[in-house]
């Protein structure tokens, strides 16, 4: 449960900011995102924030609670990491030539594969642990 918390929290104020502030975040967010994936070219920068920030609000009260299942949770948290991360892998400069090492100006965006690893391990968790209890029935 600490690892859901710390990082629902984090993830409910990324998108509890970016509803506060959509204005000032909408063009940059929003830039780099069509970068990566060009179809978000056809939705609005302001439209695109709030429905990010949307996600992330859900996203991160999901994790907050503990009424949501930790595989729900995790699943829910690794599909939205690996868009973070393939804003690192799409977008140019994030990485040094011929790997995946980050650039400076990539750093920000390498740190997201964590929530990768914490959603897929809060994933595996769950289904470890339900195997366990079939286990122990039989």
């Amino acid at each position: 449960m600490p690892v859901r918390v710390i990082v629902g929290a984090f993830v409910l104020n990324s998108g509890l900011t970016k509803l506060k502030g959509a204005e000032e975040a909408a063009e940059p967010t929003h830039g780099m995102a069509k970068t990566a994936y060009p179809f978000l070219d056809k939705q609005e920068p302001r439209d695109f924030i709030r429905r990010l920030g949307t996600v992330e609000v859900a996203l991160g009260a999901a994790l907050i609670a503990p009424v949501v299942p930790s595989a729900l949770a995790g699943a829910a948290l690794t599909a939205f990491a690996g868009g973070l991360t393939g804003l690192y892998l799409r977008i140019p400069g994030m990485r040094e030539p011929g790997g995946l090492r980050p650039t400076e100006q990539g750093i920000g965006l390498a740190k997201d594969s964590w929530l990768v690893g914490i959603g897929s391990a809060l994933v595996l968790e769950e289904l470890g642990r339900a195997r366990a209890e079939r286990r122990a029935r039989c």
